[in-house]
């Protein structure tokens, strides 16, 4: 896949059957980010015709509306997973100086989007990882068995591979470039363990990684199943632990 002309920001929308939340959260967060330099790609996950062909029309209208910061939809032929959705974006555009993701959901407000973009931008040699920390002045709105499942899944990745990280799976983080370099980076998960093998060899790479608490409001209409995806997450933990060992990662800051 050849990329194309580079901005500062490549953010990543990975969708899968999102043509009812994403027309929600995308034209508000192409008008917030309209003045970064920045560019906005959705990635459709190998959805059913009707929602790949819902989701294109979205994206063509915002592409007339913000023509400098909107991508062309990317759609991948068949579902892959998140991770592979978001790699998928990121080698288009990995001239970037910053990649980063965004869940398609709405969850994490456009406005906070931005202020997350600002934060990393200061410093764009280190990556960012928003973080659903409850504390004073920030606002977390999620079950209490979503927070249970997240609390525990975090404390087992921090135990099983050593990070010392509070929320592994929040959906924005933005990276350094480096890390992919030109897509050959050694990523392999396609699910949602793609978050914590991230992590865990931007923490080998050496880069320094600072988590951002934001504000989160659930969405319905979410595609996670707490039994299977905890079930595949766990089994992640050991495939990750162990691949990590053979990894060969690009440009190594010592």
């Amino acid at each position: 896949m050849n990329t194309i002309a580079s901005s500062f920001l490549a953010l990543i929308i990975p969708c899968y059957k999102e043509s009812v939340r994403l027309p929600r959260f995308l034209p508000i967060l192409a008008e917030t980010l309209a003045d970064i330099d920045c560019t906005i790609q959705v990635v459709d996950d190998g959805s059913p015709p009707n929602e790949v062909n819902a989701i294109r029309s979205l994206v063509e209208e915002m592409r007339i509306r913000f023509p400098r910061i909107i991508s062309p939809l990317l759609a991948l032929p068949s579902n892959q997973g998140k991770g592979a959705a978001v790699r998928a974006g990121w080698m288009k555009h990995s001239a970037s100086t910053l990649l980063g993701f965004v869940d398609a959901d709405g969850a994490i407000s456009p406005q906070e989007v931005y202020r997350f973009i600002s934060i990393a931008s200061a410093s764009p040699e280190k990556a960012y990882f928003a973080s659903r920390i409850r504390m004073l002045g920030r606002k977390v709105d999620r079950s209490f068995l979503r927070h249970l499942y997240g609390r525990v899944f975090a404390t087992a990745s921090s135990l099983s591979l050593k990070l010392p990280v509070y929320d592994t799976q929040c959906g924005l983080k933005i990276v350094p470039s480096q890390i992919f370099q030109n897509g050959k980076a050694p990523f392999e998960e396609r699910g949602f363990a793609f978050d914590l093998e991230l992590l865990v060899a931007l923490v080998d790479g050496g880069f320094s990684i600072q988590e951002i608490p934001i504000d989160w409001t659930h969405v319905s209409g979410s595609k996670i199943n707490l039994i299977r995806d905890s079930l595949a997450m766990y089994l992640s933990l050991n495939r990750i632990s162990r691949n990590r060992t053979k990894w060969t990662l690009p440009n190594k800051i010592k």
